[in-house]
């Protein structure tokens, strides 16, 4: 075997990819024998070069596991003294540390079992070798063999005190260099044996941080330092620990100023441990931290990646001890580098992921999503001073930096919406090219971010946006088109103006640009398509013709313009609608399905959500497609998703390409994970195939059960996917794969077993995603599903869920699930600014009213379980969005709990009257609503509140109340006030108020309440109600020509009218002939019949 390993170890690290894979399966073919470990240990020993010597040992790690408890002791002590040897006396480094990685394999079974009783003398003996290369091997195989035999701590023991003395009493370097390397390994294994030791060993390491004579102790101590961290974790040690802090301060300056950057890089990296550690460590040491990591920073004197590690730093406090930084004060202090640093130009040699500008964007991001408040007014201010400089860096720094924060301070630039768009709209006219893309960039970050209030400027923003897109230069173009499409996508009807000489540019661009722009400028006629809707279809049909070219590219350079093309025709096809598109359609999904072909991952996603699209137009007419597109879904969605998980062997394993040999026994290796790199491509493809794998099943129900089995394991698999993006398609899917099984299900004779056993698993999903899973957004989709399952099924079909139900969303609410977590360590302030995800947040709360509605009175023992979580979000000190969240919740619940609500309104009417007053649009209008729903279900309990309800509504009847939802919402509470209890309403004066606003404007939803109270009055002839009959055959009028209203609603209406004309007669033909035409031709069909 011997020389035919040796022959296949030369072909393996040959350049020719055929006969490397030839000589892979042969190794794996001899490496299922015994007998390769000591053929494999000979050319460690034995072969010339040492690239052979190297893979000898590599493939000697993945396979000696599997086969040493088979190997004769006289093998076994071969393998042990020959791998002594090779750490001694081999002279190639990377060689000498893969022996030291199989010397920790082996010690892992033989130091427990006694069969290798001098290897801690060896060790020893290495510790005190003058050359120094045996001590740095020393330092690998310690920790290796110490991670192995976690646990033999008598071993350790011996270890540890071997160490302490190195440290206490040798005078030379080289020795406490060797101890303080064992050391920081010894403490990923055995710290807490450390822990008697603690003081002693605090003033030797600073002892060592001070050492002026060696820059390796220095270092070492700094490793050591940051080896010691993870265990330091009670308040005592924390204290002491941060006096470490000052001298790795002063070694760290002492560098600086000595040229040594990397040992200064050593001291951030400790930094970085220390800002994610979950011990408090930092403290008040947070501001020499900022102010050290600021100098280094700004200095322009240092190395690209030291100011990166320095700015780093600056991001991981940002992101992981925000309150720190708000308490020490430190906001205006970094912005004040940071901003700046936006303007640095970068070195043409300089790795644009090193770039300080780059790095500086990063921090000011990080900043602004953790620190709004105290972020955006500093941000505004550089901005509207920069936007001034002579400098155009500056100014394009200042349309940069608004562009970055627009995402975190998102409610804060809507209220200054106005002098922001100012700067950016100016800046889209100056004549440098870098302030002009820089501004289209901007502009582009705010249709993404300032929805739905950009919107409302489209007339300055668009015509702008149009300019651009003439630009001299590409790549303002490339940036104005992402722009216009950010903008344009939500846009809706007031597109409809500016349509045509929009599509005039694009379309002229199309066909005249560079592929970069082309696709880009896809991207816009996509999102202008989206919002005209039917508007579009005057266009539609050439720039459908032209995505055919494109369909059909196949060159690699082409495919992403390719993939672009396929995704807007799916939009084209929304736009236009099915019998339009239906006819042509074959050939693009023909177009689409060759595409998977090309090998190129980009393509099939957008392919997928082609796919998606068509099967939401098509509904049943998409079935003759399934057997084509879903093994495709199926393929994207088995994929190998790329991910690289890169073992600690960065010295051996991965030069020449060593890591591809596999092994079949590897999963007896227990190697120690570094990193993991995905393959981004191919998690978004995955992505899409699942998202449309659901979509295919909701548009397509019963025809999709051939595919539903192979489906649903696909989606059990994916909810628990490493990477969220997959897990949330996984999620939305999952609501759609069971509505398809209910459809297929329904008709077979054991189709309720089988349907049930989908709702098992379906829910089984759902409640343990939203406790465990630690993405915000796809807990929230859960529950959203969750909350539509009910309502779709009923309470029966969810009781057997309803106590793991109830205990999951009484975690969330105490912000206790994995997602609400706190990440590593995150300071913590008060309960009160503890903060959360408003989406999640409102998606959690719509399961109370769901329980509600399913359960109806029944629901009030387990609303009593939660409502006092619930009404943690109420507090003052919680944001509007909050306040209003419960106050939405707990009407909705009131509306169909019922009269059990009564035990809570002297809680909660002093919340709704003091919402009522809220400077927010969206809490009045909740808070309108609420009050009504608690008036119409609480009882007699409200009656002492009426006057207090009717004083805090008053003002949202005036013309000072800019919002028409919260004028219907107003009515709806008083409507519902009068019908329960109209005695206690002063009709003649709250009447006049209350018709005065009638038709309801913007939420209908209120329609029935409203026209029900009317009618009930009228109908009751009551006098108060028939001194408006002018008013009210004119509001009647507007109702029943109104498209918003439905029949049930002007069947009110129309009964509400007859009777006026049988009390008043005759006298009403004036008021009939008073109105337009239409009103009264609508009113007439409600006229009884003589």
């Amino acid at each position: 075997m011997a020389q035919s390993l040796e022959l296949l170890l030369i072909q393996f690290l040959m350049p020719d990819n055929d006969a490397r894979r030839q000589a892979e399966d042969q190794i794996k073919r001899l490496a299922k024998d015994p007998q390769v470990v000591p053929a494999l240990v000979q050319h460690l020993r034995t072969a010339k070069t040492p690239n052979v010597r190297q893979l000898a040992a590599v493939l000697l790690r993945k396979k000696i596991t599997g086969h040493w408890a088979k190997l004769a002791s006289q093998v076994k002590q071969l393998v042990k003294q020959s791998l002594i040897e090779s750490i001694t006396m081999e002279h190639s480094p990377p060689v000498r540390r893969a022996s030291a990685n199989v010397v920790s394999i082996v010690a892992k079974y033989a130091v427990p079992a006694g069969e290798w009783p001098d290897l801690l003398p060896f060790l020893f003996q290495c510790s005190q070798s003058p050359q120094e290369d045996h001590r740095e091997d020393l330092h690998l195989v310690y920790h290796d063999i110490l991670t192995s035999l976690n646990g033999h701590l008598c071993l350790h023991a011996v270890v540890v005190n071997q160490v302490f003395l190195f440290v206490s009493f040798w005078p030379d370097t080289g020795p406490c260099m060797v101890a303080l390397i064992l050391f920081s390994s010894l403490t990923e294994t055995i710290g807490s044996t450390f822990r008697p030791h603690f003081a002693d060993l605090q003033a030797l390491l600073l002892k060592c941080l001070q050492d002026e004579t060696s820059n390796r102790v220095r270092v070492a101590a700094l490793k050591a330092v940051g080896s010691f961290l993870e265990f330091t974790n009670d308040g005592a040690e924390v204290v002491k620990f941060r006096e470490f802090i000052p001298s790795i301060l002063n070694v760290s300056r002492q560098c600086l100023s000595a040229g040594e950057e990397d040992v200064a890089i050593i001291a951030f990296e400790i930094f970085d441990e220390l800002i994610e550690s979950p011990a408090p460590l930092l403290g008040d040491s947070v501001k020499s931290i900022v102010q050290f990591s600021l100098e280094v920073s700004s200095n322009q004197n240092l190395e690209s990646n030291t100011r990166h590690q320095a700015i780093q730093i600056i991001s991981w406090l940002a992101k992981y001890k925000a309150n720190s930084l708000k308490k020490q004060k430190l906001v205006t202090s970094i912005l004040q580098v940071m901003c700046p640093l936006l303007a640095e130009s970068s070195n043409e040699d300089e790795d644009d992921d090193l770039a300080p500008d780059r790095a500086a964007a990063e921090v000011i991001d990080t900043m602004a999503m953790n620190l709004s408040k105290h972020v955006f007014p500093l941000v505004f201010e550089f901005a509207s001073v920069s936007s001034q400089n002579a400098n155009p860096k500056f100014r394009e720094a200042s349309v940069t930096a608004l562009g970055i924060v627009s995402e975190g301070c998102a409610e804060l630039m809507k209220d200054k919406l106005e002098p922001v768009l100012q700067i950016v709209l100016g800046a889209l006219r100056d004549p440098e090219q870098m302030v002009r893309g820089a501004a289209s960039f901007a502009l582009g970050q705010f249709a993404e971010h300032l929805q739905p209030e950009i919107i409302s400027h489209y007339a300055s923003v668009l015509p702008c946006i149009l300019a651009a897109l003439e630009d001299v230069s590409d790549e303002v173009k490339e940036k104005s088109y992402y722009a216009l499409a950010a903008f344009c996508e939500d846009m809706g009807m007031e597109i409809l103006p500016f349509l045509d000489p929009l599509m005039g540019k694009l379309l002229a661009a199309l066909q005249n640009s560079s592929r970069n722009l082309q696709e880009t400028c896809m991207s816009a006629i996509g999102s202008v398509a989206a919002a005209a809707e039917q508007a579009f279809i005057p266009y539609a049909e050439r720039v459908l013709e032209m995505m055919k070219v494109f369909m059909v590219l196949t060159n690699d350079e082409d495919l992403r313009a390719r993939a672009r093309a396929t995704e807007l025709v799916g939009i084209v096809a929304m736009s236009v609608g099915r019998a339009r598109i239906e006819q042509i359609l074959p050939a693009f999904v023909e177009a689409a399905i060759s595409g998977f072909g090309l090998e190129f991952s980009e393509l099939r996603e957008y392919t997928h959500g082609f796919f998606s699209n068509v099967a939401e137009i098509m509904a049943d007419g998409f079935v003759k497609y399934l057997p084509h597109v879903v093994p495709l879904a199926f393929s994207s969605c088995n994929l190998d998703d790329g991910s690289a998980v890169d073992i600690d062997e960065s010295d051996d394993e991965n030069i020449n390409g060593f890591g591809e040999v596999s092994s079949d026994d590897e999963a007896h290796d227990e190697p120690r994970v570094r990193n993991i790199s995905i393959r981004t491509g191919v998690l978004d493809e995955k992505a899409a195939a699942t998202q449309a794998l659901g979509l295919f099943a909701q548009h397509t129900k019963s025809s999709f059960a051939p595919y539903l089995e192979e489906s649903l394991k696909i989606l059990e698999r994916h909810s628990g996917y490493f990477h969220e993006d997959v897990r949330l398609q996984a999620i939305i899917a999952l609501k759609h794969i069971l509505t398809a099984a209910h459809a297929i299900f329904q008709c077979q004779n054991d189709g309720s077993v089988k349907a049930k056993e989908v709702l098992d698993m379906v829910m089984n999903i759902y409640i343990k995603t939203m406790t465990e899973d630690d993405d915000k957004e796809v807990v929230a989709n859960a529950c959203m599903s969750i909350a539509d399952i009910i309502k779709d099924y009923g309470y029966m079909a969810l009781e057997p869920y309803m106590s793991r139900l109830v205990d999951a969303t009484l975690t969330l609410l105490r912000e206790e699930s994995a997602c609400q977590q706190l990440e590593h360590g995150s300071d913590i302030d008060d309960e009160d600014d503890t903060e959360h995800d408003e989406i999640l947040m409102d998606a959690v709360s719509d399961l109370l009213p769901a329980f509600a509605k399913s359960m109806g009175y029944h629901f009030a023992p387990i609303f009593a379980k939660l409502f006092e979580p619930l009404m943690k979000f109420a507090k003052a000190s919680r944001p509007p969005q909050d306040r209003t969240m419960v106050v939405a919740c707990l009407a909705e619940v009131a509306q169909d709990m019922g009269a059990p609500i009564a035990s809570y309104i002297d809680r909660l009417m002093p919340l709704v009257l003091k919402e009522l007053a809220s400077t927010s649009a969206t809490n009045r209008r909740n808070a309108a609503f609420c009050a009504g729903e608690l008036a119409k279900n609480g009882g007699e309990t409200t009656l002492k509140y009426y006057n207090d309800i009717l004083r805090g509504l008053y003002p949202l009847f005036g013309e000072s109340e800019p919002d028409d939802a919260v004028r219907d919402n107003a009515a709806g509470a008083v409507a519902r006030m009068i019908m329960v209890h109209p005695q206690s309403i002063p009709l003649n004066q709250v009447l006049p108020v209350f018709l005065r606003v009638l038709p309801l404007k913007e939420d209908h939803e209120e329609s029935m309440a409203v026209y029900s109270c009317v009618s009930m009055l009228v109908s009751s002839s009551n006098p108060q109600i028939l001194s408006h009959v002018p008013e009210l055959v004119n509001i009647f009028a507007q109702v029943l020509v109104s498209p918003a209203e439905t029949p049930e609603v002007k069947t009110q209406v129309g009964g509400a009218f007859s009777h006026l004309l049988s009390v008043y007669g005759q006298e009403m033909q004036p008021l009939l002939s008073n109105l337009p035409p239409a009103h009264a031709n609508a009113l007439a069909a409600f006229v009884p019949s003589s």
